[in-house]
Parts: C-alpha cells; sequence; structure tokens
C-alpha cells in the first residue's frame, strides 16, 4: 500500500509529548511503568500511561479553524487488549489539550508539556 504524504497539519503534532496531567488519574499513576507519553509520526503514534500501551491510527484536520488530531488506538492495559479513540490540539503555551477514551470504559481529559 503506497504511504500517504505528510500533511502540514501534522507537524504541530509530531514528535514525543510527556502527558503531565490527567483528570482521572494523578501524577504518580500516569507515570506507574514509566514516563507517560504521547507521540505522533505522520498517521501513526503510540500513548503510554499507567499499564495502557496502545498504538495510534491518526488524522489531522482544523476544527474551528485550529488543528486537531483525532485517532484510534489499539494495545494493552495490564495484558488485556483494550481499544478507543481520543483527540488532542495544540495549546497557546505550546503544549498538547486533548481526551481519550477506552471503549465501553473510562474516558479522561488530558495536558502534555511542551516537546
Amino acid at each position: 500500500m503506497p504511504q500517504k504524504k505528510s500533511s502540514s497539519l501534522a507537524q504541530a503534532f509530531k514528535g514525543r509529548w510527556r502527558i503531565t496531567g490527567m483528570d482521572m488519574w494523578d501524577k504518580e499513576a500516569i507515570d506507574l511503568v514509566g514516563p507517560g507519553f504521547i507521540e505522533f509520526g505522520d498517521e501513526q503514534g503510540e500513548i503510554r500511561f499507567i499499564a495502557v500501551r496502545a498504538w495510534l491510527d491518526v488524522r489531522c484536520s482544523t476544527r474551528d479553524g485550529e488543528p486537531v488530531a483525532e485517532f484510534s488506538w489499539e494495545g494493552i492495559d495490564e495484558g488485556d487488549q483494550r481499544s478507543g479513540r481520543g483527540w488532542v490540539k495544540p495549546t497557546h503555551d505550546g503544549g498538547l489539550v486533548g481526551h481519550i477514551f477506552f471503549h465501553n470504559g473510562d474516558d479522561s481529559g488530558f495536558v502534555c508539556g511542551k516537546r
């Protein structure tokens, strides 16, 4: 399958971002297994926090004139297969803000510090 060209919108998200806070879990929980992060490539990515490790299928677009990355994800949580969806958008201070949803489960807002 041919690879799609990198979108200029994807540039706003590329790289690894440190998860600095979540609505549902405190900092100690977020970093339970290792530092929590979300990472974006062109149309793929990865997220890790608590005991969750997941791979992202990412699509970038705009919402209200601002870039947004929406993603579906599949991965593991304490050894169990999990899936869901989420989104992120840039903040005015150079970070990211977003929300992650577990299929038929919890959901949480999150913030990421600068790269």
